[in-house]
């Protein structure tokens, strides 16, 4: 029994087209993404409200405005069924803040959740799309819950979408929702956006099911990424694995970085052709609301916090570092970097204090539990080391940080230490920036996330290099001020002009102007 079940899931049946149930919609519009444009609460009368997010930065504010533009489109995200995935779709009606449209939440259980996401996704799909291939894991994963997920989310965009209609699939995931989409509704306009890194042709090709997601994402008409290597490295998978033709590589556009770091591409290739039709190529980064950023960073609440923050690091340079427990994240070699320069550098002590925000994954898996007691034991033994009783060297957080909160600290860093082995962007990075403005400051930056190919006037460092880090940190702490201003100036602009409003309209006016 056990190995049937493995082979179930290892292989990659042939996809059978999900049933039609309907006529085509009335939506010209319909954006797929797992994630609710809103959270669900119930007030004390028990009326169902329908609240912001927490953060009132990232995409999903951005994604929600398009429908004052697309008035009547379609958001689908999933909802969590206790009992029975056989539940009928539920469809509500939003008209909030100026945007109108309909709701579509498909029913799923814990367990195909579970499954689809936290095992099949997490497990491996994850360590493949950050080039940790040591760490996947096919045992756990069932690929036909997977499809039959993406199968659900094709249905239902197909239900909602009108003739002709544009569909606007989100993240790895959905791999499958766009193959599915395709064989139901070829009238239909797909987009897809890859908010992941795109891994190499040898590491990409190491999922059973590779095949099967190429050739999902080769049935839009437009696919997009971060940064031209992410583009590149998924056209060279399209080519090597499926045999399909590819353009002439062209100049990538001037907003990224062509040379000089390890993502840095020069040239990408525009388009692919598949069975008759271009697949166009788009790297366009997502970006954040510096405008709303700098607004809550000067709200009476934020200007208290950082205050109190500024208070408490008097005399002192605080370096700041935010992001989560993951292998991906680089926590534990920014923190022996750290202790590295209390070693190395007697002179800082108790004239430097880090603040780490890392918040502790929810999803009980025991590689992540592993990071988090590691991250523990290695700040209790610098701080062992070398805190005194009027100085303690680092700070750690693993509970949420409340945004409001977060964009205190931002503004009262002097360094902002954002070292991941590998990530898709980083926006954190940009926040950073954003809130910093007018000011001084210093970002130093892992060149294998995304955002390094933007921000060029940032500390590139590799964090798989002990001399690399113990440079960059310790360049940023010496930075002298009119530096800090200069480069911190150069990278505002870029974050200011390439917001996350940039980012939308760029993705979904590319796909209108096919």
């Amino acid at each position: 029994m056990a190995n049937q079940l493995q082979k179930r899931s290892i292989e990659s049946p042939t996809r059978s087209a999900p049933a039609l149930t309907s006529t085509p919609g009335t939506s010209t519009f319909v954006l797929v993404y797992h994630r609710s444009p809103y959270d669900e609460t119930v007030d004390a009368n028990g009326q169902r409200q329908w609240v912001d997010q927490k953060s009132p930065n990232g995409i999903i504010p951005t994604l929600r405005n398009l429908f004052q533009e697309e008035r009547g489109g379609t958001w689908i995200s999933w909802r969590e069924d206790a009992e029975d995935a056989d539940s009928p779709d539920e469809r509500v009606s939003i008209d909030k803040d100026g945007q109108t449209f309909a709701l579509r939440r498909l029913p799923l259980t814990p367990e195909q959740i579970s499954s689809f996401y936290h095992v099949t996704s997490k497990e491996s799909f994850w360590p493949i799309l950050h080039s940790f291939p040591g760490l996947f894991s096919v045992d756990n994963s069932d690929w036909p819950i997977f499809e039959a997920v993406n199968r659900s989310f094709a249905r239902a965009a197909c239900e909602e979408a009108a003739q002709g209609a544009t569909i606007w699939v989100h993240d790895y995931n959905l791999w499958l929702t766009p193959g599915f989409i395709r064989e139901l509704r070829p009238d239909v306009r797909i987009a897809f956006f890859h908010h992941t890194p795109f891994p190499s042709n040898d590491v990409f090709s190491i999922l059973p099911w590779r095949d099967a997601i190429l050739d999902s994402l080769l049935s839009c008409d437009l696919v997009g990424f971060h940064i031209p290597r992410y583009a590149n490295n998924f056209a060279r998978n399209a080519m090597n694995l499926r045999g399909v033709k590819g353009a002439d590589p062209i100049p990538v556009d001037g907003k990224f970085r062509r040379v000089g770091c390890a993502l840095a591409e020069p040239t990408a290739v525009p388009w692919l052709e598949h069975e008759g039709r271009k697949v166009h190529l788009l790297s366009s980064p997502v970006g954040t609301s510096p405008q709303t950023l700098r607004e809550i960073a000067a709200s009476a609440e934020v200007r208290t916090l950082a205050a109190q923050i500024a208070e408490q690091h008097s005399e002192r340079k605080l370096i700041l570092s935010a992001s989560r427990v993951d292998y991906t994240k680089g926590n534990e070699e920014m923190l022996l970097a750290y202790e590295r320069l209390l070693e190395q550098h007697p002179d800082w002590h108790g004239r430097v204090e880090l603040f780490l925000a890392c918040v502790a994954a929810a999803t009980g898996m025991r590689i992540y539990e592993d990071i988090q007691r590691s991250v523990e034991e290695i700040v209790g033994r610098i701080n062992g080391r070398f805190g005194r009783i009027d100085w303690t060297p680092i700070r750690l957080s693993t509970r949420r940080v409340p945004y409001e909160e977060l964009l205190a600290w931002f503004s009262e860093a002097d360094v902002c230490w954002i070292t991941p082995l590998r990530d898709g962007l980083n926006l954190v990075a940009k926040e950073y920036v954003a809130v910093r403005q007018g000011r001084g400051g210093a970002l130093v930056l892992s060149e294998f996330t995304g955002v390094s190919v933007e921000l060029e006037q940032a500390l590139l460092t590799n964090p798989y290099s002990h001399r690399s880090m113990d440079a960059a940190i310790l360049a940023a702490l010496e930075m002298p001020e009119p530096e800090q201003r200069q480069r911190m100036a150069a990278m505002a602009g870029t974050v200011d002009t390439f917001t996350v409003q940039h980012w939308a309209e760029e993705q979904l006016g590319a796909l209108r102007a096919l």
